[in-house]
């Protein structure tokens, strides 16, 4: 198969499986989603992302028909489907099926999807540009939620002015990115906003953590401000696709290059973590 769709049970290439228009995914967004990559059909980090996913659906009370463990086997299975063993891969529980009406459904069961389709992370060593606007999301985000609309309208500003991604901010303080997060490094030490409601606590935030603290680096979870960032000595962009993405310029304005070899150790480190895990 050159990409598979799996709904509840159903197996077919993406563009021919169907789905329920019943479905709460469709009318609520009422569901939440993970994303990894897979490499070798190795997939990475695939047990941290499986336990987020049950995580975001604990917070708005979907109980899925399916355990952890399960859910890793039945992703490792598939995978094995596909021609190419370089993935993206896309898991979504939905709160069930049933007519439109904003109460829970009483006798519906969660849904489950999974996509998988052909796709590399992206090029580790490639330097951004991006822009900023207000962030105007809702206080969920540390659920990884279906609802993205202040997300696609951040992007969709990103593609209509040739930039890479759009760093949100609240009064001027940054919180995240459209689709990614963003820590600095400034003096020695990594600063990157609390994993609090204002932020999805990403895992390739996460894996650049641990990769600051297996060189001694100091990190601070604390918010921190545009000027901040404008001033900062590196501005990193981390998520499932982007390891350790160095941003060079906000606005229009330079920014960061200020710490090359402190960002290539993190880089190289982080790579090769990645490499390791997903090799044959």
């Amino acid at each position: 198969m050159k990409t598979l769709g799996y709904y509840n049970g159903k197996i077919d290439e993406l563009d021919q499986i169907c789905v329920p228009m019943l479905d709460r995914a469709g009318y609520f967004g009422d569901g939440v989603y993970d994303v990894t990559f897979c490499r070798n059909y190795k997939v990475y980090q695939l047990r941290e992302h499986v336990e987020r996913i049950f995580q975001s659906a604990a917070l708005i009370k979907i109980y899925p028909q399916i355990t952890p463990d399960e859910l890793c086997a039945l992703v490792e299975e598939l995978v094995k489907k596909l021609d190419d063993g370089e993935l993206w891969v896309y898991l979504q529980f939905s709160r069930g099926t049933d007519f439109r009406n904003h109460a829970f459904p009483e006798s519906a069961k969660p849904n489950l999807w999974i996509m998988l389709r052909p796709a590399k992370i992206k090029d580790t060593y490639r330097q951004l540009r991006v822009i900023t606007r207000k962030d105007t999301r809702a206080l969920h985000c540390n659920i990884k939620s279906l609802n993205l609309l202040p997300s696609v309208l951040a992007t969709q500003a990103c593609v209509e002015a040739g930039v890479d991604e759009c760093i949100l901010h609240r009064d001027g303080v940054v919180t995240e990115c459209a689709h990614s997060n963003v820590s600095i490094l400034k003096n020695g030490t990594l600063i990157t906003h609390p994993a609090n409601e204002l932020i999805l606590a990403g895992t390739g935030r996460a894996h650049l953590i641990s990769a600051c603290r297996h060189f001694e680096i100091p990190v601070l979870e604390r918010p921190y401000t545009l000027e901040e960032l404008k001033d900062a000595d590196e501005v990193i962009l981390t998520s499932a696709s982007a390891l350790c993405m160095r941003i060079i310029e906000v606005d229009g304005a330079s920014v960061g290059q200020k710490a090359p070899h402190t960002l290539k150790e993190l880089q190289d480190y982080l790579l090769a973590d990645f490499m390791a895990k997903t090799e044959k």
